[in-house]
């Protein structure tokens, strides 16, 4: 059976009814975890055995872990500096800091991988301009070129702890002040100032091994009136075409105010798949997400399904016997002067 393409979130510690029968539906894919999902690292590995066995068949389980101000599971965690730091870095030792940059991507994505989480979404690849807070310092850095060194490196170790990389958020939120979480960002800007800029990284990261983009739920008014997620402009024309990508696309949460400007979820829903994204994501209104699946016909191509296959985490390590490894501890060393 292929991965379906819609992902929900979870209320609290533990299932409930409602969400076991829902796990047991095809047109589920994923899960993405909340700071409200983790109590403890037993708590939550029996939390992941319960959703893969509710869901009994392959699952995408899911995280924001960047660090910094985004890190949703903390006590037992190593504490992750904010993205931002390694461009700090970068000023004063560049190489060292690229070598840190594998390390914080290779422990993010092992303590993640070993408790059986097969993605976080990162790293950003935004541009940090200044006025965007939302941002911020997600943002390695303001440089296009430094954004891309790093997040390379970055992504390397998380290849090598089994975890595939999800660059966001297309083709640039760095430079719109205000928060699609709450607002409907517009960036006035030309396609070509955007090109030779904030899409810089995601170009650059493709051809070496970039495995899944999110889209901004932020529109772009000289290229599309729709916001980047619900634009076939951006996502087939510009990313698939012209960057040749062929991972996945993950819209970012329906549930965002900016995704509004499209209409109800179940609108939402059939405009980013329309646009071409791969999974499309529902966090934090289960209403939104009961309308999905009632209101929309939800099926995964074979192409999507491919793809999103390949997303899954790879073979690693339990916590016990990462915690057992010298390279974990010598990763927790150098990141913990980051942090």
């Amino acid at each position: 059976m292929p991965i379906g393409n819609l992902m929900l979130d979870l209320t609290s510690t533990t299932l409930t009814a409602e969400e076991v029968d829902l796990l047991a539906h095809p047109a589920i894919g994923g899960v993405i975890f909340f700071t409200r999902n983790y109590e403890s690292i037993q708590q939550l590995t029996a939390l992941v055995k319960r959703v893969r066995m509710a869901a009994q068949r392959p699952l995408l389980l899911a995280v924001d872990h960047e660090g910094g101000r985004v890190q949703r599971f903390r006590q037992s965690f190593t504490v992750l500096p904010a993205l931002a730091r390694l461009g700090e870095h970068y000023a004063t030792d560049p190489l060292a800091a690229r070598q840190a940059a594998y390390r914080l991507g290779w422990l993010m994505a092992a303590e993640l991988r070993a408790v059986d989480i097969d993605i976080s979404f990162a790293p950003v690849l935004d541009l940090n301009y200044g006025p965007s807070q939302v941002i911020g310092d997600r943002s390695f850095h303001r440089e296009p070129e430094i954004v891309s060194e790093l997040a390379g490196a970055y992504i390397g170790g998380m290849h090598a702890a089994g975890m595939a990389a999800t660059g966001k958020h297309f083709p640039g939120h760095g430079f719109v002040e205000a928060d699609s979480h709450l607002a409907i960002p517009v960036d006035l800007r030309t396609q070509e100032q955007i090109m030779q800029a904030d899409v810089l990284p995601f170009a650059r990261l493709i051809p070496q091994g970039l495995n899944a983009v999110m889209p901004a739920h932020v529109i772009y008014e000289q290229v599309d009136s729709q916001p980047a997620g619900f634009s076939r402009i951006w996502l087939q024309t510009i990313l698939r075409g012209q960057l040749g990508f062929n991972g996945v696309i993950f819209s970012d949460d329906l549930s965002m105010e900016a995704a509004g400007v499209v209409g109800g979820y179940a609108e939402r829903a059939e405009a980013a798949l329309a646009a071409g994204c791969d999974m499309i994501l529902a966090c934090n209104q289960r209403a939104g997400i009961l309308e999905i699946l009632d209101q929309v016909k939800l099926q995964t191509s074979p192409a999507s399904a491919e793809r999103l296959t390949r997303m899954l985490g790879q073979p690693f390590m339990n916590r016990s016997a990462l915690l057992e490894q010298a390279y974990w501890q010598q990763a927790v060393d150098e990141i913990s002067h980051l942090a």
